[in-house]
């Protein structure tokens, strides 16, 4: 069974930085193009950046320069390095393939304090 968890969310200050992690069981994430999506509340999910299999990476233009993401094929884990983070970064910010997603996780809620 394919589980993907997230973590690393909390509550922040404006301007300040988090680092999010998403853990794959199940799948091997090597081969995966795997991306960060996010959903405010009364909002569309929405792809905040993808990493390729080649390590080819690519962001919303509303993250461009403050997020990076990342991937540890050994450990078989993803990042999302946030930085300058503003009001409209919170979310509940989830991961999974960029290409017919997987079963959601619960995600991890990202608040940002102005």
């Amino acid at each position: 069974q394919v589980q993907l968890v997230e973590s690393g969310g909390g509550l922040v200050q404006a301007g300040g930085s988090l680092k999010l992690s998403c853990e794959a069981s199940g799948l091997t994430l090597r081969g995966n193009a795997m991306a960060w999506y996010r959903q405010a509340p009364g909002k569309q999910r929405e792809v905040v950046a993808t990493v390729y299999s080649d390590g080819t990476t690519t962001y919303a233009d509303s993250v461009k320069g403050r997020f990076t993401i990342s991937r540890d094929n050994a450990k078989n884990t993803v990042y999302l390095q946030m930085n300058s983070l503003n009001a409209e970064d919170t979310a509940v910010y989830h991961c999974n393939r960029r290409v017919a997603p997987l079963s959601w996780g619960q995600g991890t809620q990202v608040t940002v304090s102005s």
